[in-house]
């Protein structure tokens, strides 16, 4: 369900002017609300489309060791088959007597090629089916990927709203990457710049680099591992980057 918009409210200018202590409500408290219900929706889908993209990864995976192991079986078994015909070809050669039973062991040994291309022929059926899998599964990311940037593209509006409101500026660097740049946090040098790059690649966030440095930062990013809450994140670094420069 689509976060509902935050709306700014009609201001009654003359009225407000009029009292005996002017005081406009901005309603910064259902701003939040709004934005945190927007950034909340966007992590839950987040997380659902990386939680699907791992399980079907790992299925993936664990085909296609299934599927290596049965290539080295058959491997030794055609190793074997080989061993087997040297010592079939010496036996022939010591015994020419026994001419019957060896033809008897060769016609063997035939079938049991015969088998191993009939194992192989199944084998690279095998392959064939992995591989329309996996192109499947690329496509199908792809798609995930294409429905993301849609969905994307629809909350710009919010989202900009939101980098006002907090004074950050966010973009991806990277893949799976994002950085936060922060404006207008030193009184003293307002064109001052305060940077930090967030890594999302894994399960865990991570944090790549801050610019100033922060003490605190390791702490930060362990609360936004716990709560998944990036817009409580980005207020509390605003914070810390203020508190080290005073």
């Amino acid at each position: 369900m689509m976060a509902q918009t935050f709306r700014t409210p009609q201001i009654d200018l003359t009225s407000i002017l009029s009292a005996q202590t002017p005081e406009i409500d901005l309603r910064l408290g259902a701003y939040e609300a709004s934005t945190r219900n927007f950034l909340k929706a966007i992590g839950d889908y987040t997380n659902r489309a990386v939680t699907e993209i791992n399980r079907r990864r790992n299925n993936y995976i664990a085909e296609k060791k299934k599927l290596s192991d049965r290539v080295q079986s058959v491997e030794a078994e055609t190793n074997q088959c080989k061993v087997d015909e040297i010592g079939l070809l010496a036996s022939l050669e010591k015994e020419q007597e026994e001419t019957k039973e060896a033809e008897s062991s060769v016609a063997v040994f035939r079938r049991q090629l015969t088998s191993v291309r009939e194992t192989f022929a199944s084998l690279d059926t095998e392959i064939e089916h992995y591989r329309a899998v996996t192109n499947s599964l690329r496509r199908e990311k792809g798609r995930e990927r294409g429905i993301l940037d849609k969905l994307s593209s629809q909350e710009i509006p919010e989202l900009q709203a939101s980098v006002d409101a907090i004074g950050c500026t966010i973009e991806g660097v990277g893949r799976d990457q994002l950085l936060f740049q922060f404006h207008n946090v030193n009184p003293a040098d307002l064109r001052q710049q305060f940077t930090f790059v967030l890594d999302m690649s894994g399960n865990t966030y991570r944090a790549l680099s801050s610019s100033p440095q922060l003490l605190t930062l390791p702490i930060l990013v362990d609360e936004l591992n716990d709560t998944k809450d990036i817009y409580t994140f980005v207020k509390n670094l605003r914070q810390s980057f203020l508190r080290s420069i005073s």
